[in-house]
């Protein structure tokens, strides 16, 4: 139970994303198209939260996945949305400008 409160509450492991995306994790960028046009980090690709769940296709099971958006929020529920259909190696990454710093 403390182990998952930690989670929950950020203060689990320290996750260094820079290592994961150069190792070829894929950067999920969950905002909307016009949020995404407005500025995102290259090579991330837009699958919209609202949609997620309908483009699983375009996402291997057995890779790396780092979901980001604007605050954190909707990266967070599409990280839940990933580990429920089966998506193993996902991490929140927050929100894409901290990933971008």
């Amino acid at each position: 139970m403390v182990e998952l409160l930690k989670n929950l509450f950020g203060f689990g492991p320290k996750v260094d994303y820079k290592a994961l995306l150069a190792d070829g994790a894929t950067l999920v960028d969950v905002r909307t198209p016009v949020e995404f046009k407005d500025g995102h980090i290259k090579g991330a690709i837009n699958l919209p939260l609202q949609t997620l769940g309908s483009n699983l296709n375009k996402l291997k099971k057995d890779q790396v996945i780092i979901t980001c958006c604007r605050s954190g929020s909707r990266s967070g529920m599409a990280k839940r949305m990933l580990k429920a259909k089966g998506f193993e190696l996902v991490h929140n990454g927050g929100a894409w400008t901290s990933l971008k710093a």
